[in-house]
């Protein structure tokens, strides 16, 4: 047997083994840091993800911003924008354990206004890990979702914006971005004050009343289905103070549902949407004459026997014959002359009609804090039938609310102010500029009182209110000229007229004939009794008093009408 006996190591050798176990123990503490890096890259990158595909990356954020908006409510205090607590309702689809035909036939039965069965199974198997289902949703319902059983399905608690009112002044309200910002309408106009809780700790209040809005939309809307019109537009407006107190675009669309809604939908048509708006514009003209120093007398003529021919252009009037002569200036109006109102802006002149225009803010968007606005059609070059055609409305378009500030300004003592969404404390009203005379508006304000006691206005005047106004009709303007089987329709009104409140418009694009309007399609049938029924209805909530024994004095007016024959039906 031999014995072996092991040396020793040496120094240098026991060094060389400590240096390479120190070396492969750095190599393994190295791979396992470069091991766990990736792990938590994978975790990040699978995170970034889940947030791009499951939804909003910054929903937390989106959720804490809705939380903090202020509430919006109507000049009385009524709720229009609210943030409040809700239930979503959100699915998993790659977690999906049941059949998703069967759980998309139970959601639809549950949930019929978000979708049919198809939807449902089109958001049940998409390739995503994350759809929305239902936001705004009751307890109830996710109590009854949640019986369904499947554990794809998650419920979550977060704050929503609602508008209570549904449809009711959407487009003047406007919606909220996915990001929680205002897109559209006053949401838009206010979304630094909303999200400030310094200043949004009391609602903001608009100038819009709930009440007269809702008289204002089911009004509209029935002659609008009534006539088959195209689209719609309505306004109230406070003359003394610029406040819109109701503003109605139709089509409209409901905020709370705003990815089901178009383009025409959205449009805000008083403010986005220009027309040539028609005989609207002849009052203007006449107060331009009288505040110019061109007609000092109301018993003065001008020649509307046979038509007016501008170089190859030709300035006719629809009325029968007996209108077919010499026209005083109320007559003007009544019958709604073009050839007389034509004949009054020649002599006013390119310079002072386009002044009058300017002054009325014709050539510039509409002055309101909303920031949808259309740009009006100003003519490029004012030629003598230019200045003879925009003075019954041809040749120029603007908007609704644009008319609207023109004859509230008309009416109040000849001051124009710009219109304002929001309440206007008493004695804070914007100073605005004076356009006309305090003398021309009282003389106008006779005249459109005319115009409804005796001409195309009838069909507007609401009994003890003292309406006046003027009606218009114009062929709808086309690419390359004019449809002459269409029309805008419209009526603009104010009234008490013995000491004026409030401007009421109604305009309908492209209404038909009825029966029951003997076969008319004109404002004086269809816009003019909007107007009229709205005032009825809202007049005392306004605190306007109906009274059968006041009006505005026009007698020493009555003898320049001339009482032969009357002509046959309402023209315009």
């Amino acid at each position: 047997m031999t014995l072996v006996v092991a040396r020793p190591l040496t120094p240098r050798r026991a060094a060389g083994q400590r240096h390479a176990l120190v070396a492969t123990a750095h190599m393994r503490l190295m791979m396992l840091m470069m091991v766990f890096a990736a792990a938590v890259a994978l975790v990040i990158a699978r995170l970034a993800m889940l947030a791009i595909v499951a939804g909003p990356a910054d929903e937390a954020a989106r959720i804490a911003m809705l939380a903090a908006r202020g509430d919006v409510v109507d000049r009385n205090g009524a709720p229009l924008a609210r943030t409040i607590d809700a239930w979503t309702i959100a699915v998993h689809p790659r977690r999906l354990i049941g059949n998703p035909t069967d759980i998309a036939a139970r959601l639809a039965a549950l949930m019929p206004d978000r979708g049919d069965q198809a939807w449902f199974y089109a958001q049940l198997t998409r390739h995503v890990n994350f759809a929305w289902l239902q936001q705004r949703a009751s307890p109830a319902l996710v109590e009854q979702v949640n019986a369904i059983g499947e554990p794809g399905i998650v419920f979550a608690r977060e704050t929503q914006r609602l508008y209570p009112q549904t449809t009711l002044a959407a487009h003047a309200l406007g919606f909220l971005s996915t990001d929680g910002h205002g897109q559209s309408g006053m949401e838009r106009v206010l979304d630094k004050a909303l999200l400030d809780p310094a200043s949004n700790a009391r609602p903001i209040e608009l100038s819009l009343d709930t009440r007269v809005q809702a008289a204002m939309e089911s009004e509209l809307a029935r002659a609008q289905t009534t006539f088959q019109a195209r689209g719609a537009a309505g306004l109230v407006l406070d003359v003394n103070t610029g406040e819109v107190v109701a503003m109605v675009s139709l089509p409209t669309y409901n905020p709370n549902r705003v990815g089901m809604a178009g383009v025409e939908q959205l449009r805000n048509i008083n403010t986005q949407s220009v027309y040539e708006l028609g005989s609207t514009f002849k009052p203007i003209t006449v107060a331009a004459a009288i505040d110019n120093g061109v007609v000092t007398d109301m018993s003065r003529r001008f020649d509307a026997t046979v038509p007016m021919k501008i170089g190859g252009f030709m300035i006719h009037d629809d009325r029968g014959d007996e209108q077919k002569r010499w026209l005083d200036i109320p007559e003007t109006l009544i019958y709604s002359s073009n050839i007389a109102t034509a004949r009054i802006a020649d002599e006013v002149g390119a310079t002072r009609m386009q002044a009058m225009f300017r002054k009325l803010g014709f050539a510039d968007k509409p002055a309101i804090e909303l920031r949808e606005k259309g740009r009006p059609l100003w003519p490029g070059y004012w030629a003598r039938t230019t200045v003879m055609t925009t003075a019954y409305g041809h040749g120029i378009a603007v908007t609704p609310l644009h008319l609207a500030m023109a004859y509230a300004a008309l009416v109040n003592g000849g001051i124009w102010r710009p219109a304002t969404m929001l309440k206007v404390a008493p004695g804070h009203a914007d100073p605005g500029r004076r356009v006309i005379s305090a003398a021309t508006s009282a003389r106008m304000r006779q005249l459109l009182r005319m115009i409804v006691q005796l001409g195309t206005g009838r069909k507007g005047d609401a009994p003890g209110y003292r309406v006046g106004g003027k009606t218009g009709t114009a062929e709808a303007a086309v690419a390359g000229g004019y449809d002459h089987h269409r029309n805008v329709a419209t009526f603009a009104a104010a009234f008490p007229m013995d000491a004026p409140r409030y401007v009421v418009l109604a305009m309908l694009d492209s209404p038909i004939a009825t029966k029951e309007t003997f076969g008319f399609k004109t404002a004086a049938w269809n816009a003019a009794p909007v107007v009229g029924r709205v005032i009825a209805r809202t007049g005392s909530m306004l605190g306007v008093v109906p009274d059968m024994n006041r009006d505005i004095d026009v007698s020493e007016l009555i003898p320049l009408i001339w009482q032969g024959p009357k002509g046959k039906g309402l023209p315009e």
